[in-house]
């Protein structure tokens, strides 16, 4: 394992302090799944990717946390390849596959630097509960991405989760926020339009990147993702959004979206 208290200075490509303190934190992977317990947004994760995920293959989970996404799928016939950047939460992924005899490898990657994985090595691939938006900067967002369309087969499917920018706006300092970011991110080297931090976990200080719309698509496409899906999620994250015609940019929380190499 390497070592949780290497300098800022000396942190991966991509990789924020919080993040890092994140991966290393033994409870964070250990209490994941009663964390996550009764959040009903899987439940909808999971008919999506079951939908698009349609023939049998080899499921690559980029940022897979302790594998609530990937294991249901390897259940249902798929082999999975489990990438994350902790040991903790990959330990716990092998201790299910281990647990019911699950064909899914685990590789311990930066998002940022998975050349270790050979292109067209998968058939599906997929960024869920928002990892895409865990990776700081947007040069570096946009290598994780031309690494899933890198090592997916011809019109292999990559799926993605994330949230949306405007949506900020309904909460109370939201307002405030956004104006703040808008007008200080274009002048500052280190900060993107949509940089946030938050404590989060006994973490004091968790980076998040959250996404729009223009901004996310311009980032497939450049890496040579055709999108072909794009499922809007409700203010609670539980469900597609009801008449996503009515005033999506502040009613949508996030996005699912669905893209082919």
């Amino acid at each position: 394992m390497t070592r949780p208290d290497r300098p800022t200075w000396q942190l991966p490509p991509g990789v924020s302090r919080g993040l890092w303190d994140y991966v290393h934190t033994p409870h964070i992977a250990d209490d994941y799944d009663d964390y996550f317990a009764f959040n009903s947004l899987f439940e909808t994760d999971g008919a999506i990717l079951r939908r698009q995920f349609d023939r049998p293959g080899l499921v690559a989970d980029l940022g897979c946390g302790t594998g609530r996404a990937l294991v249901p799928l390897v259940k249902a016939g798929h082999r999975g390849l489990a990438v994350d950047l902790s040991d903790h939460m990959l330990r716990i992924v092998q201790g299910k596959a281990d647990d019911e005899d699950l064909p899914i490898d685990c590789v311990r990657a930066n998002l940022v630097e998975m050349d270790a994985i050979a292109d067209g090595a998968v058939d599906y691939a997929m960024c869920m509960f928002s990892t895409l938006g865990m990776i700081r900067g947007r040069a570096n967002r946009r290598k994780v991405l031309h690494h899933a369309r890198r090592i997916l087969k011809p019109r292999g499917k990559f799926v993605l989760h994330v949230h949306n920018y405007w949506f900020n706006l309904r909460d109370p300092e939201g307002p405030w926020w956004v104006i703040g970011n808008m007008t200080s991110a274009p002048f500052r080297r280190d900060v993107d339009v949509g940089d946030r931090w938050f404590p989060y976990r006994g973490l004091p200080s968790m980076y998040l990147h959250v996404f729009r719309w223009r901004e996310l698509a311009a980032d497939l496409r450049s890496v040579g993702f055709k999108i072909v899906e794009r499922v809007a999620l409700d203010a609670a994250r539980r469900k597609p959004l009801d008449r996503p015609w009515l005033l999506p940019i502040l009613r949508t929380n996030g996005w699912i979206v669905t893209s082919e190499a």
